[in-house]
């Protein structure tokens, strides 16, 4: 039975391998100009210059639909497998993704130009000065030029910034909110954070006498990561726009770009790799699968412990109210927890872990995977609660009276009669609660924190590929969701051979 699952298993991931490297359909482009737009399917990243130009021509009734993507990447994705007409992105990300993608092209009309900006807290007018004089000292020195250069151009990469020798971090260090899915301003290269906006910072930074150091966190996160003082500065090829000058200042532009579309070419068929060239690519090439492999280990970290304190708080709320059930003690206990078990299965998990880092932790430089932990153990603590208390009240009365009648008092009867039954009971559907908290978790890139599901994300954005980085991530899951049950069947088969003995 064992052998016929993992074949079957083996089976499926053969059939998705086979599926993915059939490549894009053959769709055709009809977008040929900014005007042919109208009415067709747009693609932007979420938060963008570009989503906002487009949320226009969406509202003027000519059946204009925009899709949203976290990531530029996907809505490339999405272009190639025709699901969408076309995609407006910044100028370099667009060379960047034509260059590994020759079934698409860049039309020549632009779609709209705009200049890049640091962002900053309001709260923080000093350090948008001291920054500002940096920004205009580097221009003043062609320093800005050449790291442009380093990227952009003929001269790629004979120009990188160095520090100047000899330099004191003395005033501390300047932290840098980005989103590392934008090349060549931000992206992973042998697991560091590279780029123009990198390399900038760390100019501006040393100017300050500060030392740099770098947060990769999903776009639309970068405002409140400077609002809530997570980081003092957000780069990542972000323009000034009306909205996002209510929430934070902006410093003096750093350099030019402009939005761009992207469109499928039809007078290019893009050349097949093989599965076995795919896998090179995507997870032996520059070591690539440390991503996962660190995104694995995150990700069990999280999990064991959160499992850990959700079970603390779920016995201990369950106690709670089963007693108040039992005996009508315990209101005010029972209340809290009542209102505590409500709150948190009424609001998204998503919710609660950015409510926890960027707002409840906001004055304090907590590890994110310590913030993730407390999180998802103050979520799954609420489910394992009710589960444990229904499998209290399944336990007939009987047990309690006649426990009660030999002297046992109510605590005494709870832990040596009732609770271990009730956990037998409720073995299942605790198993359930951990495999939806293990699978909840891919949830932590939106505190830029790297899991497995982020690990597949990092190289997507390296590699343009989406097929092989989210079938192995699937498989991962899956794996460890196997893993679990066969532990918690185990554990089911010898509780069932003590009741006998």
């Amino acid at each position: 039975m064992k052998k016929a699952r993992i074949l079957l298993i083996m089976a499926a991931v053969l059939l998705m391998c086979t599926l993915a490297s059939c490549g894009s359909v053959d769709k055709k482009n009809t977008v040929f100009s900014k005007d042919d737009l109208s009415g067709k399917k747009i693609g932007v990243q979420l938060g963008t210059t570009g989503d906002t130009y487009c949320k226009d021509m969406e509202e003027d009734g000519s059946g204009t639909k925009v899709e949203r993507y976290n990531k530029g990447s996907d809505a490339i994705q999405s272009l190639k497998n025709g699901t969408i007409d076309a995609v407006v992105i910044d100028e370099q990300p667009a060379k960047a993704f034509v260059d590994v993608n020759k079934d698409l092209k860049i039309l020549d009309e632009e779609f709209v130009i705009e200049d890049y900006a640091i962002c900053i807290s309001k709260s923080n007018d000093a350090l948008t000065q001291s920054i500002n004089d940096a920004i205009n000292e580097l221009k003043a020195e062609g320093i800005i030029e050449d790291i442009n250069n380093n990227y952009i151009g003929d001269e790629k990469g004979k120009s990188p910034y160095k520090s100047p020798e000899g330099i004191e971090y003395k005033n501390g260090t300047l932290v840098m909110a980005t989103n590392a899915f934008f090349k060549p301003y931000e992206y992973y290269d042998n697991g560091n954070i590279v780029g123009i906006d990198v390399e900038l910072g760390t100019a501006i930074a040393d100017k300050l006498g500060m030392k740099l150091e770098v947060k990769d966190m999903e776009f639309d996160s970068i405002i409140t990561a400077i609002q809530s003082g997570k980081a003092d500065v957000g780069i990542s090829g972000m323009t000034v726009t009306e909205d996002r000058l209510k929430n934070v200042n902006f410093t003096v532009p750093y350099t030019t770009s402009m939005q761009v579309i992207v469109v499928r070419d039809n007078e290019s068929s893009a050349e097949k790799s093989s599965i076995v060239e795919k896998f090179k690519n995507d997870f032996i090439t520059e070591g690539r699968y440390k991503y996962l492999l660190i995104g694995l280990r995150n990700t069990l970290i999280i999990v064991i412990f959160a499992a850990i304190i959700g079970i603390l708080i779920g016995f201990l709320l369950a106690i709670i109210r089963a007693s108040h059930d039992k005996n009508g003690g315990l209101i005010i206990l029972n209340a809290v927890a009542q209102f505590y078990i409500t709150v948190i299965r009424g609001t998204p998990a998503m919710v609660q872990l950015l409510i926890i880092y960027y707002i409840i932790f906001a004055p304090f430089d907590v590890n994110k995977i310590l913030v993730a932990i407390i999180a998802f153990g103050i979520n799954s603590g609420a489910y394992v609660s009710e589960i444990i208390r229904s499998g209290i009240m399944s336990i007939d009365n009987g047990q309690f009276e006649a426990s009660r009648s030999l002297g046992l008092t109510f605590p005494q009867t709870m832990i040596s009669v009732v609770l271990p039954q009730a956990f037998k009971n409720v073995l299942p559907a605790l198993a359930n609660e951990f495999i939806v908290l293990l699978k909840e978790t891919s949830i932590c890139g939106y505190i830029g924190l790297n899991d497995v599901t982020r690990g597949g994300d990092i190289i997507r954005s390296i590699t343009y590929d989406a097929y092989l980085p989210l079938l192995s991530v699937a498989a991962i899951y899956l794996v460890m969701v196997m893993v679990l049950t066969f532990l918690v069947k185990k554990l089911e088969r010898r509780l069932r051979t003590n009741e006998r003995n």
